[in-house]
Formats: structure tokens, sequence, C-alpha cells
């Protein structure tokens, strides 16, 4: 990735942390490539991990008939028309949702503004989801990294570097007020992120590699591992 270096650092610390992260920028600036790209920097899965993404992946009967062992983190990127059945879990033949099938990995949602926001909250503070119904109660692991895009208006201008806003002041605010304060306060890392020039993207110097960066994530893991030891 040439250019973002704020935006690359951020998704770092945010991949070592296991850290909720949210980008705004205007509509092409990269937040969605940007964060395609984070599950090259995320440590490997352990076996425990990977046999309790496989248990999901499996009841859910998401998981193909050659593999017998998820080894990947899982990166779940849903639609903002989703029902909040598929988004949460459950279902008249109960199944988990897009939240617990990205135990262990990266939700991402595009344009967070147009998602139903309710049903983040307790997953995101509890790391599990519980589902009551009529004729059953059911409890999901839901342990993700929320990463969430937007952009900063309607119109996806405001600050534009070359483009001008067509919003007026009071539509910028009612647009930035459907997040709730609630749900920001779960995310911990928030940037902003703007266009790369031309010029940036067609410089022939090589930006740093995905590897290399990973490797910095998976010593700040084993660090925190060490510290939390007991």
């Amino acid at each position: 990735v040439k250019g973002q270096e704020s935006v690359k650092r951020a998704l770092e610390v945010a991949a070592a942390g296991g850290h909720n992260l949210i980008m705004i920028g205007a509509p092409g600036s990269g937040k969605s490539m940007m964060a395609k790209r984070l599950p090259g920097i995320l440590p490997p899965l352990s076996l425990g991990e990977s046999l309790e993404t496989t248990k999901i992946h499996s009841v859910a009967g998401k998981l193909g008939k050659d593999s017998s062992l998820i080894a990947t983190r899982p990166f779940r990127s849903p639609h903002h028309t989703i029902s909040q059945v598929a988004m949460v879990g459950g279902g008249a033949n109960p199944q988990p949702g897009e939240i617990s099938l990205a135990h262990h990995g990266v939700l991402f949602l595009d344009e967070l503004p147009e998602f139903n926001r309710s049903v983040l909250r307790q997953p995101l503070e509890d790391r599990h989801i519980s589902i009551s119904r009529a004729k059953y109660s059911l409890d999901y692991p839901a342990s993700f990294m929320l990463v969430a895009s937007m952009n900063p208006c309607p119109c996806g201008y405001y600050n534009h570097p070359t483009k001008a806003c067509v919003c007026n002041p009071g539509q910028v605010q009612r647009y930035l007020n459907r997040i709730s304060g609630p749900l920001l306060d779960r995310i911990d890392i928030q940037i902003e992120i703007v266009p790369v020039p031309f010029e940036k993207i067609s410089e022939k110097q090589q930006a740093e590699s995905s590897a290399s960066i990973r490797e910095r994530v998976i010593c700040a893991r084993k660090m925190q591992e060490k510290r939390f030891a007991n």
C-alpha cells in the first residue's frame, strides 16, 4: 500500500492490541482496500482458536467439503442490507450470524451509518452474544475486531483536499450523529483517511510489506502474553 502512513500505523496498532477501528474519509480514499489488507498483518491462529473458529463455521454450514481446519483468521464483510437474524444469529433453524462467524477475526462494516448499530453494543462489550427465543436460548462466541468505515458527510467530500462539499453544516452533523455515542465509546481508534495523490501512487519506491508489519504485530502480542501471563 503506497501512502496512507498514518492509517497503516493505526491498523498496525489495532492488530497488535486487537482494537476496534473506524476510518472516516471520502469515497475512493482506500478505506475498504485498507481494511481488506488487515488479515495479512494479524498473527496466525493458535490451535485452540483454529478449533473454535472451525466449530462455528461447521455449525453454520460454511465449512467447505475439502477443508478440515480453518487456519486463517476470518474476514467477514456483510452488506448493510443484512437482516438482524443474519447478523446476530438465530432463526427457525438456529445458526451463528456474521458477528459469530467473525470470531477470532475481523468484522468489516462498510458505510457504518447504514447498519443497525444497536446489535453491536453487547457483543463488543461481552465478547459473546446471547439469543433468547420462545423455543430456545443460545450463547455464541463473538470475540472479533470491528473495523468500520464511513463517509464524513452525505455527499462524502467534507474536508476533501480537492473536491468541494455540497452539504450544509446541519446535514453533516446529522449524518455524523447517526453513529451513537455508546457505540463510538467502544471503538478505540478513530482515524481520518484522505485520498492519496497520483504522484505518490506512481512512485517506484516500494512500500513496506505486510509480512514485515506482521512480525512487529506478533512481537507485540508475545509481549502482552508475557505481561498478562498471571
